[in-house]
């Protein structure tokens, strides 16, 4: 048999090896959990689902060694050996569909992400092997190898619960909201208005002053300061529902589970919110977008703190800071309305 045969002969399992897992993976990505009145144990489900990651990678390394050097598989070789990663994939899929939304929707998604992330990196595999020349070990096959390897291990660093889970979107919203204001701090202290020293900001006829759209005046800079304010609001806001989730979270009430997922939901809106207040910041600035976008800051802020007062996780403690926070958001907006009003 010539080699373009058998290269011809073995691409016909490993096709259908990809078409398989890529509808496994459509229907792991936009399918539902199969719920069950049943007790579910999460420690058994994890048990059971890092047994399959294992089997997945193990399958992964099969399949990429057997096309590292000449000679080529035979046919009958890579069919048992593309059946064996479907049966690995299928099986990772399928204890996937064991976690029910009732562990939290918050997890279920974050587990299903990185299920997803396993199939995509097994397809991307299977897609180099067809593509490449079968006869040696090409870069992009290490780089395919090594992308399903990742996509395994990060289970090894997926969180356990919804509340793990939720504090990681907690942890991202926090990082994010930081960059946003540090990235504000660190524009106002290196834009300075040229002329600032030479002339009054409120002079009267043509615009001496040059280009003003490279710089703040200082009529800018005293309306940034209370939207920085609503902005570090929001980050202690985050910073403040973190430590209320850590301590007082709970994995039992079904109630308690779902309003975890409440917190991280509606937390997930806090960093859009502060770009789009920040993007209109920026010199020229646009005072209408200002206006609009730190109204509805403002008024996502609140309703954050309106459901943090109402979750299981608001305490005595808790209730002091979510007033406070309630009060400089006010405190923030108003101010920034009036000086808006003053500039238009």
């Amino acid at each position: 048999m010539s080699a373009d045969n058998r290269a011809g002969n073995v691409s016909v399992p490993l096709r259908n090896l990809l078409n398989s897992i890529q509808c496994i993976r459509d229907r792991v990505r936009d399918g539902e959990s199969n719920e069950s009145d049943g007790a579910f144990n999460l420690s058994n489900f994890w048990d059971t689902m890092n047994q399959a990651v294992k089997a997945a990678s193990q399958e992964a390394t099969k399949l990429s060694l057997a096309f590292s050097k000449p000679p080529l598989p035979s046919q009958p070789d890579v069919e048992k050996l593309s059946e064996s990663t479907l049966k690995s994939v299928l099986t990772l899929s399928t204890v996937y569909y064991w976690l029910p939304k009732s562990q939290g929707v918050t997890l279920r998604r974050q587990v299903r992400d990185a299920t997803v992330e396993v199939l995509d990196g097994v397809a991307r595999l299977v897609e180099v092997l067809l593509s490449s020349p079968l006869q040696s070990l090409s870069q992009e096959q290490l780089t395919s190898t090594g992308g399903a390897w990742s996509a395994c291990d990060q289970f090894a660093r997926l969180p356990r619960d919804n509340k793990a889970a939720v504090l990681v979107v907690l942890s991202v919203q926090i990082g994010v909201v930081k960059d946003a204001i540090e990235e504000i701090e660190q524009a106002l202290s290196e834009a300075q208005d040229p002329f600032n020293d030479v002339l009054d900001d409120d002079q009267d006829g043509d615009d001496p002053r040059g280009n003003q759209d490279t710089y703040w005046s200082e009529r800018d800079r005293r309306v940034i300061g209370p939207l920085q304010g609503l902005m570090k609001a929001a980050a202690a806001c985050l910073r403040k529902l973190t430590s209320a989730v850590k301590a007082n979270g709970g994995l039992i009430a079904p109630q308690d589970v779902a309003q975890l997922d409440d917190l991280a939901d509606i937390s997930k809106d806090i960093s859009p919110g502060i770009d789009d207040l920040a993007l209109c910041l920026y010199p020229p600035m646009d005072y209408s977008g200002v206006d609009s976008n730190v109204s509805k800051l403002a008024a996502l802020l609140k309703k954050v703190l309106d459901i943090i007062r109402s979750s299981h996780v608001c305490g005595e403690s808790e209730l002091t800071w979510v007033q406070f926070l309630d009060g400089a958001v006010d405190h923030n907006l108003q101010k920034a309305k009036d000086l808006l009003q003053q500039n238009s």
